[in-house]
């Protein structure tokens, strides 16, 4: 599963047409191209290989200020929109997915309702206790690592890694049970104050202007 992607189309769709710097702009902002592949050549190949592939389209614009060549914007597609979902509630229910998918997956959670997030995530987290018993089949948390030799230490990372990353996720459902973020199809702008700061595509009273149409999930 790839993080970037995620990241990029999720991006993309945010503004409803949008060019690299603009994508790269907000994925900088939440600190993406520290946690993930999110880094400048990575976003613009992301854009072009997912134009190629029809989950986006590109529209020549103006040249940009200094004089370079016209500068490309991108729309999501029928197809992105799908993929773009698929993707999201992988990242968000997968109890195997790395750090760098499950975070791009949260970075867009608010795009699902609420009820449908947080049945992801009880998923989640009952795929992290099956994968706990699994590996403690193996390594009975209570005789310490030991009891393999230095080996041991790698099963009690795992499991050490299966309790936290289990406890997490039930600390996020919680949050999200007690009404914690706007999810689609609720009252409120999800994104308020997580983006960053780009007038140009403010509405007049100053909010983020979004993609056409209604932005809930499919």
């Amino acid at each position: 599963m790839s993080a970037i992607r995620l990241l990029v189309l999720g991006a993309v769709r945010l503004h409803g047409r949008a060019h690299g710097y603009q994508v790269r702009n907000d994925l900088e902002f939440w600190g993406a191209h520290e946690w993930s592949h999110a880094k400048p050549g990575s976003i613009y190949h992301a854009l072009k290989q997912m134009a190629k592939q029809g989950l986006l389209v590109a529209h020549a614009v103006a040249p940009s200020t200094a004089g370079g060549p016209p500068r490309t914007e991108y729309e999501i597609t029928e197809r992105g929109v799908e993929e773009y979902f698929a993707l999201l509630r992988a990242a968000v229910s997968s109890h195997v997915a790395g750090q760098d998918v499950l975070s791009a997956g949260l970075g867009f959670v608010v795009d699902l309702p609420r009820r449908e997030a947080l049945g992801l995530l009880r998923e989640r987290v009952r795929g992290l206790e099956g994968w706990h018993r699994s590996v403690a089949e193996y390594h009975p948390p209570e005789e310490g690592p030991e009891q393999m030799g230095h080996i041991g230490e790698i099963m009690g990372l795992w499991v050490h890694s299966a309790e936290s990353d289990a406890a997490w996720t039930r600390g996020l459902i919680g949050r999200i049970e007690g009404g914690a973020y706007v999810f689609a199809g609720e009252e409120g702008e999800p994104y308020a104050g997580v983006l960053a700061d780009d007038p140009a595509h403010r509405d007049g009273g100053g909010r983020r202007a979004g993609p056409a149409g209604d932005r809930g999930a499919p």
